[in-house]
Parts: C-alpha cells; sequence; structure tokens
C-alpha cells in the first residue's frame, strides 16, 4: 500500500485528488494537509509520497523539504519553471534515491495531444498554440503550452526546421502572444473552460489543427492516480507523464 499526503489538500484539483487517491487500489491518504499545516504531517503519517497541489510560490519549498526527508514527490503546481527544476535536480545529486515527477498536465487526452503536437511539428512551416483556461487561474501561459512548445521546439531543432516565418514589425499591444522557445503561445481566461488547448500548424496550401478539451477536473485524476502510484520507480527528476504511461 502506497501512503499519499495531498499538500493543497482543500484547493479544487487538492480535494478532487483525495478521493480519487482513496478510491483507488493500492493507494491511501494518509495527510490532508493545507495553507498553516506543518509539512512534519507527511513524515508523522507514514507517507511514502507527497503530492503537490499548492501554489508556484511555495511548491520549491515543499519540493526541497520532501526530497530533504526522503519521500517522493508529485508536482502539479503550475509554474514549476527549467530553473525550479533545476534546483531540484541539484538537491536530489548524482545518485538520487528519491522521486520527484513534475507533471504540466494529467490529462491522458493532453498528454497525447503534446506527443502529437511533437510528432507533427516538424513537418510544418508555420506553429502557435492557444490554450484556455478558467479566469481564476494564476499564471499564463499554461505549464501545457509551455511544455507543449518546448516538446515541438526540440522536435524542430533535431529536424532541423527552419525558423517560423512572421513578417510583423509592429505589435504595441502583444497580439502576436508570449514566444516560448520561439513558438507564439496565446491564453485565453474565461469562464466556462476548465483547460483546453490547441495546436494550429500551417503550410503551403494546408492546415492542421490538434485540440484538446478538459470539462471536468475528474479528467485529471487517472493522471494522478498513475502518477501517485508510480513515482517512486523513477529517482531523480522526470518531467510529464509520458514515461509513467510508457509512451
Amino acid at each position: 500500500m502506497t501512503r499519499v499526503a495531498v499538500l493543497g489538500a482543500k484547493g479544487r484539483m487538492g480535494s478532487e485528488s483525495v478521493r480519487a487517491i482513496g478510491a483507488a487500489d493500492g493507494l491511501e491518504v494518509v495527510a490532508e494537509i493545507d495553507q498553516g499545516d506543518p509539512l512534519d504531517l507527511i513524515t508523522s503519517s507514514g507517507a511514502d509520497v507527497a503530492l503537490d497541489f499548492t501554489q508556484p510560490a511555495a511548491a520549491l519549498d515543499n519540493v526541497t523539504w520532501c526530497v530533504e526527508h526522503g519521500v517522493h514527490v508529485v508536482v502539479g503546481t503550475s509554474g514549476f519553471d527549467d530553473e525550479r527544476i533545476a534546483v531540484v535536480r541539484s538537491l536530489l545529486g548524482d545518485a538520487p534515491t528519491t522521486g520527484v515527477l513534475i507533471v504540466p498536465n494529467f490529462s491522458i487526452g493532453a498528454i497525447l495531444m503534446m506527443r502529437f503536437a511533437e510528432t507533427a511539428a516538424p513537418f510544418f512551416e508555420s506553429i502557435e498554440v492557444i490554450e484556455m483556461h478558467h479566469p481564476d487561474k494564476i499564471d499564463a501561459p499554461s505549464g501545457t503550452a509551455v511544455r507543449t512548445a518546448e516538446v515541438m521546439a526540440a522536435a524542430r531543432a533535431a529536424a532541423g526546421s527552419a525558423a517560423l516565418p512572421d513578417a510583423t514589425t509592429s505589435d504595441p499591444d502583444g497580439a502576436r502572444g508570449a514566444r516560448v522557445s520561439g513558438i507564439p503561445v496565446h491564453a485565453v481566461r474565461a469562464r466556462g473552460f476548465v483547460a483546453s488547448q490547441e495546436v494550429l500548424f500551417g503550410g503551403v496550401g494546408e492546415t492542421f489543427s490538434i485540440r484538446h478539451d478538459s470539462h471536468d477536473r475528474g479528467s485529471f485524476m487517472p493522471g494522478v492516480v498513475a502518477a501517485v502510484a508510480g513515482v517512486a520507480e523513477r529517482p531523480g527528476v522526470t518531467v510529464g507523464l509520458d514515461a509513467v504511461l510508457g509512451l
């Protein structure tokens, strides 16, 4: 039985995860930790794995604490960027025994979307990403959009693809979006969305799009369960659920 502590347990994703983990075979929630609760509850409860759904400002400190105490950790908090990942790698050292799994998106469909986008990226001249979330989300662009742009850019670099064409010389209001690894990313924040993303590809005489929509947070729970169950088998830092799912 894998014992799990959920950090941010009273939040939207945290509370949903508590229910999903509690209903999963081989997993048990032994601590529900939220703002103001001491992290010592992780070890005093006997947790093997911590699942972090807190805030970007707190997540790195939480991961650091877990690594220092030998507790595997799954990070579902947005905004866990390359700088933070580098800090965690340094903490773990050259022969890590603790697993840290950083997951930009727990939806199986979203993970497949990213994989398909990565495959398609070298075959098209133009690429843009549009991500759509609810207006309560505090970061933009989303971690999923950033990760999608990064893997597509890496695939294009490996294939020797040319830079994306764009003749824009005047954009005082940022209408062309943010640039992530050279790829334009546009963030929409509107009531009615949970988490959606569309990747647009263009070539001479054709366009191609890949879109994924999560309509309910329940769509993330199979991925949460897989991450919590699989993190201990992957010492060191792992980014994304791909490896856990065998992709």
